[in-house]
């Protein structure tokens, strides 16, 4: 027998807003790929409908198993994460000089997408059996820091760089939501101060021309500097009605590269103008701050840790996205959620939504 609350909590507007920006997904995935040769990207959009239901099954069991169970088997999903990333290093699939995928039957499954929901579900176990009340020390975060720094370490050397960013900021999400000793808070900004100049040396050559050509495009316009000038004009094109649908000629003419996936948003903003920016941008407005909303009303430590956590990483998404797009972040790879065209990181996002949705409408059942 179904609890009434669990329906009367559902948050209908969050899982409305979460389809409505998948389907522009699909459109704009369309219009982006519509005028090319080639059959494979011209059906892009009919994948990503598939994918769209996939993920809407995935939201439907993080919706229907209690959250509270995966408090109980943390530190195993975790393990079995460890398990996964070490076997994409050994047997992976290799795609534009990255080993990141594995195969799952007629499935291609990119494993650090999924690492990142590990490591908020593992930290999240961590807070939640952590301090009652005193502030935290240095100490008490090596256990933390060593879970997220070998997730991290792994999805690096893949090397899939932009993913081991979100990595290391969702530790610095948890970072926030607890009550730090302010000399311990002292110290580790001190230690990424030194830290930062010293990881220069650690980034591969293209990794290093990336934060180059971020500083100044024009340094190499026809190579790395070349996605970061066409999408910014891409952007600017747009004005603030936008061409219309299909009609984008930074998109149509094929000089945006990436454009279904990390540069989705520049096909977007090109179409649908700065009137159309703004009203997807309220729509992950929304998300977010319903996000928060669920956090701040979470029944327990765990569901609280959890929801922050996924809200988050989402957060980080959509903003390291767009900002790589009109160029005040370097090109990582990013995709931006529900938007971009990719099955794992829209299979993830609706799991995601699903935790949510599930913490939401368990607040006031026990």
């Amino acid at each position: 027998m179904i609890d009434r609350r669990l329906i009367t909590n559902f948050s209908w507007w969050l899982f409305f807003i979460t389809l409505a920006i998948s389907i522009l997904g699909v459109i704009f995935i369309y219009s982006a790929n519509h005028g090319r040769p080639e059959l494979f990207f011209r059906n892009l959009y009919i994948k990503q409908i598939y994918w769209i239901g996939y993920g809407l099954v995935v939201m439907l069991i993080a919706i229907a198993i209690d959250y509270r169970l995966l408090s109980r088997y943390a530190y195993l999903i975790y393990g079995i994460t460890l398990l996964a990333l070490v076997y994409v290093l050994l047997y992976g699939v290799v795609a534009s000089g990255a080993k990141r995928w594995i195969h799952l039957g007629p499935l291609t499954v990119q494993v650090s997408e999924l690492a990142k929901f590990s490591l908020i579900i593992t930290l999240a176990k961590y807070f939640e059996a952590g301090k009652m009340s005193g502030q935290y020390h240095l100490k008490d975060l090596l256990i933390p820091a060593l879970l997220t720094g070998t997730l991290g370490f792994l999805i690096a050397i893949q090397p899939d760089l932009g993913t081991a960013i979100m990595i290391f900021f969702i530790f610095l999400i948890y970072l926030t939501a607890i009550e730090m000793d302010p000399r311990t808070l002292f110290k580790l900004l001190g230690a990424g101060m030194l830290m930062a100049p010293v990881s220069w040396f650690l980034l591969k050559d293209y990794q290093k021309t990336r934060v180059l050509t971020l500083i100044n495009p024009e340094m190499d316009p026809l190579g790395a500097g070349y996605h970061s000038i066409q999408s910014k004009i891409a952007i600017g094109s747009g004005g603030f009605w936008g061409k219309g649908l299909l009609a984008g000629t930074q998109s149509r003419l094929n000089f945006l590269p990436e454009k279904h996936t990390d540069f989705i948003f520049s096909v977007f903003a090109e179409e649908a103008g700065f009137i159309g920016v703004v009203a997807l941008l309220t729509l992950y407005l929304i998300i977010l701050l319903k996000g928060l909303n669920t956090t701040y009303r979470a029944a327990d430590r765990f569901g609280l840790f959890l929801a922050f956590g996924v809200t988050g990483s989402l957060a980080f998404y959509i903003i390291f996205n767009i900002g790589m797009t009109i160029g005040i972040f370097p090109i990582t790879g990013i995709p931006l959620p529900f938007l971009s065209y990719g099955g794992s990181s829209l299979i993830t996002n609706y799991f995601a939504i699903g935790l949510l949705l599930n913490i939401e409408m368990r607040r006031t059942v026990h």
